[in-house]
């Protein structure tokens, strides 16, 4: 396998899912993420498809990507459903897990929001179009957090402005049992939380492009780090 990074003990150690290495846009992505969780004071592992996994860590990031395979909620596929990786949903949603089971927190970032829907037990709307540079016109938006909830204690309760780089959705109807939406737009979801877990949440947008949002968008990542830092860092990596 590859190498492993020399890990700092006193920092909290996050996984990030990644999708497979093979293109400029992945290492982008890479970066993106491990910038903004080590600026909020974590250290990452990256986990690719296949990769074997750590055995232990203090928090989990799942990050954008391709579709989840439909079948993984009964659905039939849509002809717009793209770049399906099976061993990839099934390494995240056994690092789900393997993280609700340990009371970890859990930060679902576009797909990841997607595939936490779907392991709670929720559906997708499999094509949208104008949210995606795919299918665009893009729909430029802000998001409003409901007051009291994870999402308001990280980026407040003021319009924030966000990015949109997703083809499939959570609505109001598709949303999880379990899971409480917290930012709403135009019918769709755009972030929740699971109420009882301790930090569980997922965001439609992408933070990590840090250009491309507003700055308390991109607060996510030290509040998610805050919480992680609240409980010792798991011995023994």
């Amino acid at each position: 396998g590859r190498e492993r990074p020399y890990f700092d003990p006193m920092r909290p150690l996050v996984v990030v899912t990644l999708s497979r290495i093979g293109s400029v846009k992945h290492l982008a992505n890479r970066l993106n993420y491990a910038n903004a969780l080590k600026a909020a004071g974590a250290d990452t592992i990256e986990l690719l498809p296949g990769d074997t996994l750590p055995e232990r860590f203090d928090a989990l990031c799942l990050s954008g990507g391709g579709d989840i395979d439909p079948a993984r909620y009964g659905a039939q596929r849509h002809p717009a459903t793209d770049d399906v990786d099976g061993e990839r949903d099934a390494l995240e949603l056994g690092l789900v897990e393997r993280a609700l089971a340990a009371d970890l927190p859990v930060l679902g970032i576009c797909r990841g929001l997607q595939l936490l829907n779907v392991r709670f037990g929720g559906t997708l709307v499999q094509h949208l179009g104008g949210h995606s540079p795919l299918f665009a016109p893009i729909v430029a938006h802000a998001v409003t957090a409901r007051a009291g909830s994870c999402l308001a204690d990280a980026i407040g309760g003021a319009p924030c402005g966000v990015n949109s780089s997703h083809h499939q959705a959570v609505t109001e109807g598709t949303l999880a049992p379990g899971l409480v939406a917290t930012a709403l737009v135009g019918g769709l979801v755009e972030a929740f939380e699971a109420p009882a877990h301790r930090w569980v949440v997922g965001v439609q947008w992408h933070p990590e492009r840090a250009s491309e949002v507003d700055a308390a968008a991109r607060r996510i990542f030290p509040a998610f780090v805050s919480v992680v830092a609240t409980r010792e860092p798991a011995p023994s990596r």
